[in-house]
């Protein structure tokens, strides 16, 4: 069973890939690019999902081994906050696509035990 503190971490970042599979929901890749709306929202949650797991990971290393890429989503995190000027609408919606399908998976089974 996890900790309070780590399941609450669980939980922000089950929230944020909800709201991210919200907020992408119906749209293409163009819509994406083309209001700044989404794309901020998108960005904001990854931001949230990463300093989340940057946050439960501090508590215990344990939970780097629990999510697929944590150190990845960690560093997406870190680009998103630190290289915003650099940040490619194509990188965060293949993230979309390919990658929060999988973090959602993991984190809401982790929350069902």
């Amino acid at each position: 069973m996890l900790p309070h503190e780590t399941k609450k971490y669980f939980f922000d970042i089950a929230e944020a890939c909800d709201l991210i599979a919200q907020f992408t929901a119906g749209k293409t890749f163009a819509d994406y690019q083309n209001d700044p709306l989404p794309r901020s929202a998108v960005e904001r949650q990854f931001e949230i999902a990463g300093e989340a797991l940057c946050q439960a990971i501090r508590r215990d290393a344990n939970v780097a081994e629990l999510i697929s890429n944590s150190s990845r989503i960690i560093s997406f995190r870190n680009r998103l906050i630190h290289g915003y000027s650099t940040i490619s609408d194509n990188v965060v919606w293949g993230v979309v696509e390919t990658n929060l399908p999988q973090l959602t998976r993991e984190v809401k089974a982790l929350l069902e035990k």
